[in-house]
């Protein structure tokens, strides 16, 4: 199939560091490996490119507008100037990650009747009003609508990110699929001699709880070292945090999807953090760096929010959330216990490669897209 993939959100480069990028460069990795013909259509392309994605064709339309308004606009503007792009040089199958004010996918499968996916994850229409700026929130609203009635199949990567499509759009076309991990780029690996490596995977930002595990780190009794991979806002006062409490903390900073697996090594638990935000429906995330940890082998400890407890079950040392007393005695458990490490991180790997395997999600889709290869 000739498949136009579709990322209109001018926040995620196509090739970087976020966990986003990595999510797009692993649909549209498994989508080649089936033999498809796959032109990425985006607003940002980015420049960490991984080896095997060199020859993607990738067409970028910058938006360069920089108040919210004009922003929103550009936005509106940009997605009609791709969709006729694509009706022009003509697609089997649109795969659009959602993004507000993009109506790319109704205009090409209004035109040209072919079939489309839309991949929500997250509820975006909420997380700019209130964490950024939203002008024009009824323009918003109505290119959901379209774009869900237009799909031939929605999927949302959480089953609250579901609930909250089903009742902005009334549609019940709308199905969970998770996300996913390679599980042949992360691969267990032997633990680093000495103290166990605790490590934490993400974006520093306060809604991944990491001033939590700082805490949790300080109030430790076991010996355990504590690795951050990730950058972001939050990084300044984190590393003010650390040398405030005493502690020795390895800051990685960001790295590239294809450096994350000699990053890993060494480590010998995972955890997430994330805090408490209020509710079910405030922890929609479907926490990639969960499913890394456990293709690679690593026990988990994660708080007890979200879809956490559904994914992880009995592999993982579930904890409250912003407790950092009880985050630091569950990673001392771990840490005293290199047999237990063992037999949960042999048990998450098992899961990983079984579960939740991008190769495995992507079959999903295409299945509930009526476009199942086999």
């Amino acid at each position: 199939m000739r498949i136009a993939y579709v990322t209109v959100d001018p926040g995620i480069p196509v090739f970087g560091t976020k966990g986003a990028s990595v999510h797009i460069q692993e649909v549209v990795r498994e989508l080649i490996r089936r033999g498809h013909d796959v032109t990425v259509h985006t607003t940002r392309a980015g420049d960490d490119i991984p080896a095997d994605l060199a020859g993607l064709e990738v067409v970028e339309t910058r938006i360069e507008a920089n108040d919210p308004e004009a922003r929103e606009r550009a936005q509106q503007e940009v997605s009609a100037w791709i969709a006729a792009r694509i009706i022009t040089d003509g697609a089997d199958l649109v795969y659009e990650r959602y993004s507000l004010f993009s109506t790319v996918l109704s205009k090409v499968v209004d035109a040209t009747g072919v079939a489309g996916i839309l991949e929500v994850n997250a509820p975006l229409i909420e997380e700019q009003r209130t964490h950024r700026v939203l002008v024009d929130e009824e323009a918003a609203e109505n290119a959901l609508s379209r774009q869900v009635a237009a799909a031939t199949a929605t999927i949302a990567v959480s089953d609250p990110v579901r609930d909250w499509v089903r009742e902005r759009t009334g549609s019940e076309r709308v199905h969970t699929v998770p996300n996913g991990v390679s599980i042949n780029r992360i691969v267990p690996q032997p633990e680093e001699v000495g103290d166990p490596v605790v490590t934490f995977v993400g974006t520093l930002k306060p809604w991944h709880g990491v001033t939590d595990l700082l805490a949790a780190a300080a109030l430790a009794e076991q010996p355990w070292k504590l690795r951050i991979i990730g950058d972001g806002p939050e990084r300044a006062a984190l590393e003010e945090q650390a040398a405030g409490l005493g502690i020795k903390v390895d800051f990685r900073g960001a790295v590239a999807p294809a450096e994350m697996p000699g990053q890993l090594a060494g480590s010998a638990i995972g955890v997430a953090p994330y805090p408490d935000l209020g509710g079910e429906q405030q922890q929609y995330f479907s926490p990639l760096k969960v499913y890394e940890y456990l293709a690679a082998g690593l026990p988990v400890v994660a708080s007890e929010v979200g879809q956490l407890p559904q994914i992880l079950g009995e592999l993982g040392t579930l904890v409250p959330p912003s407790d950092p007393a009880a985050l630091a005695a569950a990673i001392d458990t771990l840490a005293a216990d290199p047999a237990l490490r063992g037999k949960l991180g042999w048990q998450g790997r098992v899961q990983a490669e079984e579960k939740h395997s991008w190769a495995g999600a992507v079959d999903h889709i295409l299945d509930l897209a009526g476009r199942a290869d086999g």
